[in-house]
């Protein structure tokens, strides 16, 4: 009997924490938002596809993440003295590649949250969250865990340092009234051409800049304080060098703000932007603000109202539509 498992699409970076923090999605209009992949016994590892972008898939299974995930599952559970069995999966790829939604750690999450529920969860989360920082450095060419950790545990999610030096993750409060405006342009943008943008680099003002706005964003959310929420949602490091990478950006960004939002950023490496609205009907105000700009710009849009998904990487019930 197979193993049926989703995983949300998220926020990398979520503005103020790049590399470090990010928030998985769950519409307002409760349809699920992420991809969904089913695993089971098999006499040989297999995988086949459907799903609204399953034609942008690589040919060769073995080059989708899915079964790249599965081979360094497999390894890690190997280092511990455990026997995975063969497995075959099947993908329903839900989330368009290079999209800032967090297709590939959607994919990474759901492929492990299927594993770890056929075989009753033999990695822990630190290890498990070692496993999708590998897999997801496969198409983006460094280990960030932004995406995957928030997609896997849910919630908005801040990478911290842990006993060992590897990173831990810890699950910030957020104001559960706000409404997560994301807005996907018709445009390809992948994480590896998005990071190649950046400095190697970073000089000391920029730093003290990142780390004094991160500081400012997370005691905001500690003590509820709003208006320090919006100084300090917002992306000081890499923005500035992602900017000119999707056309009308900096327009949208400056629409939604005239609009109410509390913050604009983009959402991961872009193209995708969001915005954060105090309610419901002033969210409707800064998608329409945002995808009109985009549209100025020559750029199609989709644009979704979210919350935080607090559930993140889960087994669907038999027969749930996803």
């Amino acid at each position: 009997m197979g193993i049926r498992a989703y995983a949300p699409a998220s926020i990398g970076n979520f503005a103020a924490g790049f590399d470090l923090m990010g928030a998985a999605l769950a519409p307002l209009d409760d349809n699920l938002w992420g991809d969904v992949v089913t695993a089971e016994p098999a006499a040989e590892v297999g995988l086949t596809t459907s799903g609204s972008h399953a034609a942008d898939l690589p040919a060769d299974p073995w080059q989708n993440l899915v079964l790249r995930t599965y081979a360094l599952y497999r390894e890690a559970l190997r280092v511990k003295g455990i026997e995975c069995p063969t497995l075959a999966f099947h993908l329903e790829k839900r989330l368009p590649r290079c999209s800032g939604l967090g297709s590939s750690a959607s994919s990474v999450a759901a492929t492990l949250a299927a594993c770890q529920a056929l075989l009753d969860a033999p990695l822990p989360a630190s290890e498990l969250f070692a496993v999708a920082g590998r897999a997801e450095a496969l198409v983006s060419g460094s280990v960030h865990l932004d995406n995957v950790v928030p997609s896997l545990a849910g919630g908005l999610q801040l990478l911290v340092p842990g006993p060992g030096g590897a990173p831990e993750a810890r699950a910030l409060p957020w104001f559960d009234e706000l409404v997560l405006v994301v807005v996907s342009p018709a445009l390809e943008l992948a994480t590896e051409r998005s990071r190649k943008v950046l400095p190697r680099e970073f000089s000391l003002a920029a730093t003290l800049a990142f780390a004094q706005n991160l500081a400012g964003f997370v005691h905001a959310l500690e003590s509820g304080d709003r208006d320090l929420l919006r100084r300090c949602l917002r992306d000081v490091l890499a923005e500035p060098w992602r900017a000119p990478l999707v056309p009308g950006f900096r327009a949208a960004q400056a629409a939604a703000l005239a609009a109410g939002a509390l913050g604009c950023s983009l959402s991961g490496a872009g193209p995708a932007i969001f915005a954060v609205a105090e309610s419901r009907a002033q969210a409707v105000a800064v998608a329409d603000a945002l995808q009109q700009a985009l549209g100025s710009a020559g750029l199609a849009s989709a644009a979704r109202l979210c919350r935080l998904d607090h559930r993140g990487a889960r087994v669907l019930p038999p027969g749930m539509l996803a």
